[in-house]
């Protein structure tokens, strides 16, 4: 269980991806009854640690710190041929006991400096996806990803994926509604639609549409109900062809992907909440059948509704 956070500043941090992992970990939102973590951020040694822009920030607390983290945190601190030795090491010690490890963006950098991106896979920011690869070739780095959890080892791409990647071990660890609570404090959407499959809650825009609020929130209060772009387009009052160009517009996404996403998210919730029959689930969440439920699955998620269950319903426990 998640209770102990850890974040290294290395000299040159970039001030926003530490202060994602702050904000994350670091905020006391125990009056809400969310899990309450101890959260330090430590330096090679306590004292100031300048930023990337210039400032400086002060540490009170050196790697000794780590010792006791189940969750070591890298933020960016710029791209080197070399980073401390003593860092190095204190972080493969961390990952040989069992706890995890994030970077975020270009915190990838350390962690494979570490050794810890050989024959894992892994991601950062696109820009550096490729020096990443060439630089650890042991590495199975993925430019198309939000972030990525491997044996321990996670890693997120640029800047706001550390937040993704934070949601997801919210999840994992608290389960789905402690993670959307987190993520409502934040005022950023539980997941984000990358592109990817990770395994994990189907992504939900963050988009607010704006003319057809009506619409979506009739969509997403009745998922088990048969809806056509002609049945939506007549509840908006448009024309069909209206309709689906102004909801591609509003929500950066067809009617029917956003119905879908929607779905399985339900499917999810359904899955880790209850014990309901993967049949009944598939009838409440829109899909129909178990049949059509374990294809979508399969397609969006790399999983079966058996599997996500066995994964994720014991964690929400």
């Amino acid at each position: 269980m998640l209770k102990n956070v850890a974040v290294v500043a290395l000299d040159g941090v970039a001030p926003f991806e530490l202060g994602v992992l702050c904000e994350a970990f670091g905020v006391d939102r125990s009056d809400q009854g969310i899990p309450s973590l101890d959260f330090a951020v430590c330096a090679l040694r306590p004292g100031e640690v300048r930023t990337s822009l210039g400032f400086s920030v002060v540490v009170d607390h050196g790697l000794q710190r780590l010792a006791d983290a189940d969750l070591v945190g890298v933020p960016a601190a710029g791209i080197s041929t070399e980073y401390p030795a003593e860092v190095l090491a204190a972080l493969r010690t961390v990952a040989d006991r069992g706890a995890r490890v994030m970077s975020v963006c270009t915190g990838a950098f350390v962690l494979g400096a570490a050794g810890l991106l050989d024959g894992r896979r892994c991601t950062t920011h696109w820009l550096y996806a490729d020096q990443l690869a060439a630089r650890f070739p042991l590495a199975k780095v993925d430019p198309g990803v939000l972030y990525v959890e491997d044996d321990g080892v996670i890693t997120s791409a640029g800047s706001a994926a550390g937040l993704d990647a934070s949601l997801h071990l919210w999840r994992t660890e608290f389960g789905a509604s402690t993670a959307a609570m987190v993520a409502r404090r934040m005022v950023v959407p539980p997941h984000r639609d990358g592109g990817q499959a990770q395994f994990v809650q189907a992504p939900i825009r963050a988009t607010q549409a704006q003319t057809l609020a009506p619409v979506l929130d009739y969509m997403a209060g009745h998922l088990d109900r048969e809806m056509t772009v002609e049945s939506l387009a007549r509840l908006a009052a448009m024309s069909p062809r209206t309709f689906a160009r102004r909801f591609r517009a509003e929500t950066g996404s067809t009617p029917y992907d956003w119905l879908l996403a929607r779905r399985v998210a339900e499917a999810q919730r359904l899955l880790e909440e209850g014990d309901d029959p993967i049949e009944t689930v598939a009838s409440r969440s829109g899909f129909g059948t178990a049949a059509v439920l374990r294809h979508h699955f399969a397609r969006r998620l790399g999983t079966t509704p058996q599997a996500y269950r066995a994964a994720f319903r014991q964690r929400a426990a």
